[in-house]
């Protein structure tokens, strides 16, 4: 293989990130799902669900952005390219993945199709999407009724419940995206018939202009029209003009991305084409609903009988101007980038050795790509209305981010998952960064920056949680997440590493802090609140709501987060101190607030009360009970694992290069002796000296470990669970104030409502809490060394180092992914994700969690999110450093 074709993805990130090419033009950035978002909601209650449902979404025009099958777009999001399909007998033409809503799925919302992203590289030179399409009739109505008789304590109801697939009975349905050029881009679409029996399916790609005219006046629509030489050419003042060419002689069928005034505004004298004229033509067979001149969207129509077995395919070429480009006839183009591919991820994966490792990395990192997605909201604008619309009701401006007025996002951002989240979640992407720092160093760095940035960052200096509340608190690991991606991105660089960068989020970061320490401090007392801190349903109730008769919740989690955050903000002063000596005395600032929690945790305000509980040897929230002082809440769950995390080691040199931190340091330990003592053995040192800052001695520490990895409690072969298995038999209840509250260990889907959805945190193993556990122990490893052992797991006498018990839990992650010695894969459970068939690939699915016992995959089934970590897990086991 030649340099050229080693390097050229190497080559198209720099570009990109010199801003020399703009290989981010184009790229998988439409939605999965628009309908069902609050974006859309314009209703009185905001029940977004309702607002806007899904057999709305074929005739409504969306305002804020669009979604499709396969889907591509320009990163404003203003020409729009996607797959439709019919099999002969859905009742709608299949222009988007159909799933159920919060409340029709016994666990929440839940995507009911099998749809796979194979093959993706950053620059989206070259990408690759499965979908697996039923040649029967979609089981819409089947999977509705099912989801909603089901009760919360049984399975959800499967589209493979149905009988679907049996015998095969599908097409392998495939797109694939080869750039020529930044804005020339080769589409070769394959169907194979995976049946029996001889079978026609109907192919529509399907090209459309986001819809921005309907909303205020901005001149004239944008026009898809037949090109004279052939094919059809789009006219858009901001984009200008780009072709598409096809092969064939597919029928050319234009309507209107306009919402069907006939069926949304009760208009029977309404005039098409409507949004849904491509399905009343093919599916209908209402020649009226489309035309054949022009329109703002256009479908290419195949019809295509396929054999047992037969795979057909179609070409497409999308690109800037209006001249003629040939097809990828040969194939060259779409060889050449598939060659580029696989030279990108043979460089990455450097020392992953085991083929099936390779596959689990790549697919991972190809979901994270294709899960980057355009982000329109202006927070301001929803609110108000638009001038050619409906004023929204009243009731809107006591709802939802009416405090967010500031917010206006239109950027391309990387997804928890695009149908079941398709809005960003800032402590999710801030775990999505690290992955991403391995594929593209400068889109992890801009995604961090981005959150901080005026229009996302509050002008108070929060940050904004996501798209259901904005003024909800995520842990704060935005410091953290920058970090590492810093060092990161200085590993693959080598030298000083991207400080404008670093400086630039430290910045941000101070504000954001500040806002932490002054909001959520209440009792000023360094010990801190947040609500449900993105833990989901692991309290005895609802922490952002505590029941009457309750009073505040010191949160062991939210005050041991705010240490981290501390520790991490302390840590990238002392990069930038070693470059700028004026940041030596922010330092000591953020080691001296360190300080003050961890004193908080030990004895809040001198009241004798701390969040240790000495019988149990565990971290427990705690909370005030009116005249009655405070009352702890004794659930086992990683609210009480996260003071783990917060744990920093210092290198002697840093302290000899940093004079005046080394100072303030020592007069803070000489003449703070109260806080001193909460430092472990900061005078003895540790391994070559080094310095450890951390909540937990090391009796503490080993107090914790002790039961994290007690395979009674966390422990499970899969990773550390969120809650103690001992509330299997033995659950937590709590009865005050004439109520009753019970927490008790849920392996899988959640048995409680608490927050509604499939949201879990009461058993499962959650990837970025225990990449974080990971991350903690090795970092405890450097300062105490081989010396320091604990029995792994509690009560087997074996007894290990702390870096090769880190290293056991990260094989037992990556063990969820890849083949086993019977061939099973455990986050597939019983049966694999997907029908299989004789020569159909095998395709992976990333989920949200994983089942506390057996290692399920529940949840969100693309969550290339924080799941995505499994990238940087491999990665790690195959380049340990040092």
């Amino acid at each position: 293989m030649s340099d050229a074709t080693d390097w050229a993805e190497r080559r198209r990130i720099a570009e990109q990130a010199r801003g020399e090419r703009p290989w981010s033009l184009w790229g998988p950035y439409l939605s999965e799902r628009q309908w069902g978002t609050v974006r859309e909601d314009y209703s009185s209650d905001g029940d977004a669900w309702r607002s806007f449902t899904h057999e709305d979404a074929r005739s409504r025009a969306y305002r804020w952005g669009e979604d499709g099958l396969a889907g591509l777009c320009d990163e404003r999001g203003l020409l729009c390219f996607a797959l439709a399909l019919w099999n002969g007998r859905d009742r709608i033409l299949k222009e988007r993945l159909f799933g159920l809503t919060n409340e029709q799925g016994n666990h929440g919302e839940d995507v009911k199709e099998h749809y796979h992203y194979l093959d993706a590289v950053p620059s989206h030179a070259y990408l690759k999407f499965l979908y697996r399409y039923p040649q029967a009739a979609y089981p819409y109505d089947e999977l509705v009724r099912e989801g909603m008789q089901r009760s919360r304590d049984v399975p959800e109801y499967e589209i493979d419940d149905t009988g679907i697939f049996e015998g095969d009975r599908f097409f392998d349905v495939t797109v694939d995206y080869a750039k020529a050029d930044v804005d020339d881009i080769h589409v070769l679409v394959s169907a194979t018939n995976r049946g029996p029996e001889a079978a026609e399916i109907h192919l529509v790609p399907q090209l459309w202009f986001r819809n921005t005219w309907s909303w205020h006046e901005n001149g004239p629509a944008p026009r898809l029209s037949p090109h004279p030489e052939g094919g059809i050419l789009t006219e858009h003042p901001r984009l200008g003009p780009y072709r598409l060419v096809f092969e064939g002689e597919p029928d050319v069928l234009f309507c209107a991305n306009d919402t069907n005034l006939r069926r949304h505004a009760g208009q029977p004298e309404a005039r098409g084409p409507f949004k849904d004229g491509l399905h009343a033509a093919i599916v209908e067979g209402d020649a009226t609903a489309i035309r054949r001149d022009a329109g703002t969207k256009v479908g290419l129509h195949y019809r295509l009988g396929l054999e047992p077995g037969e795979t057909k395919r179609i070409r497409l070429r999308l690109s800037a101007g209006s001249r003629t480009r040939p097809l990828d006839a040969d194939g060259s183009v779409r060889d050449l980038r598939i060659a580029e591919a696989d030279a990108f991820y043979d460089g990455l994966q450097e020392g992953i050795a085991d083929p099936d490792a390779r596959a689990v990395f790549r697919q991972a990192a190809a979901g994270l790509i294709w899960s980057k997605q355009l982000y329109a909201y202006d927070v301001r604008l929803w609110l108000k209305g638009d001038p050619l619309q409906p004023v929204p009701p009243r009731e809107r401006e006591g709802g939802r981010n009416v405090h967010w007025r500031s917010f206006a996002a239109c950027d391309v951002l990387s997804m928890p998952d695009k149908w079941e989240y398709p809005w960003f979640a800032a402590w999710d992407l801030a775990f999505h960064c690290l992955p991403l720092a391995l594929l593209d160093p400068d889109f992890a760095k801009k995604q961090l920056l981005l959150l901080t940035r005026e229009w996302y960052m509050h002008p108070n200096g929060q940050l904004p949680a996501y798209e259901w509340e904005f003024s909800d608190t995520n842990p704060p690991v935005h410091a953290w997440a920058a970090y590492r991606v810093f060092e990161i991105d200085r590993a693959r660089r080598g030298g000083a590493g991207d400080l404008a960068f670093l400086e630039g989020v430290f910045h941000k970061l101070l504000i954001n802090f500040t806002w932490w320490v002054n909001r959520k401090d209440a009792g000023g007392l360094n010990v801190f609140q947040g609500g449900f801190l993105g833990l989901d349903n692991i309290g005895v109730f609802d922490r952002s709501r505590p029941p009457p008769g309750f009073g505040m919740v010191h949160q062991a989690d939210g005050t041991a987060w705010m240490a981290m955050y501390a520790l991490n903000m302390m840590r990238i002063a002392l990069e930038l101190a070693l470059h700028n000596d004026v940041y030596e005395s922010t330092a000591s600032k953020f080691f001296e607030h360190f300080l003050l929690i961890a004193e908080a945790m030990t004895d809040m305000g001198g009241e004798g009360f701390g969040l240790w509980d000495e019988d149990d040897e565990f971290y427990y929230d705690e909370v005030d009970i009116p005249g009655g002082g405070k009352l702890p809440l004794r659930v086992r769950s990683m609210v009480g694992l996260v003071p783990l995390f917060a744990v920093e080691v210092i290198e002697p040199w840093v302290l000899q290069r940093l004079p005046d931190f080394a100072r303030r340091l020592n007069w803070l330990l000489e003449n703070r002796p109260h806080l001193a003592r909460l430092v472990s053995r900061w005078d003895e040192g540790g391994v070559k000296d080094r310095k450890l800052l951390s909540l937990l001695r090391g009796h503490r520490m080993k107090a914790l470990l002790r039961r994290m990895l007690d395979e009674a409690e966390f422990l499970s072969a899969h990773g550390v669970r969120s809650l103690s298995k001992a509330h299997r038999d033995a659950p937590y209840s709590l009865q005050e104030f004439g109520a009753s509250f019970t927490v008790r260990y849920d392996p899988a889907e959640s048995s409680s409502n608490m927050f509604g959805g499939n949201s879990n945190w009461r058993g499962p193993v959650w990837m970025p809490v225990n990449y974080l556990i990971i991350e903690a122990l090795r970092r405890f490893h450097t300062y105490y060394g081989d010396d320091f052992l604990v029995e792994f797991p509690t009560g087997s006498g074996d007894m290990h180092t702390l870096a090769s018990i880190a290293d056991a839990l990260q094989d037992r992650l990556i063990a969820l992914f890849t083949k086993d010695e019977a061939g099973r894969r455990p986050a597939f459970g019983d049966r694999p994700p997907v029908p299989s068939a004789e020569g159909a690939e095998e395709p992976l699915l990333f989920h949200e969690f994983f089942d506390g016992d057996t290692g399920r995959g529940l949840g969100a089934s693309h969550q290339t999110g924080w799941t995505a970590l499994i990238v940087n897990l491999l990665h790690h086991r195959a380049n340990p450093p040092g």
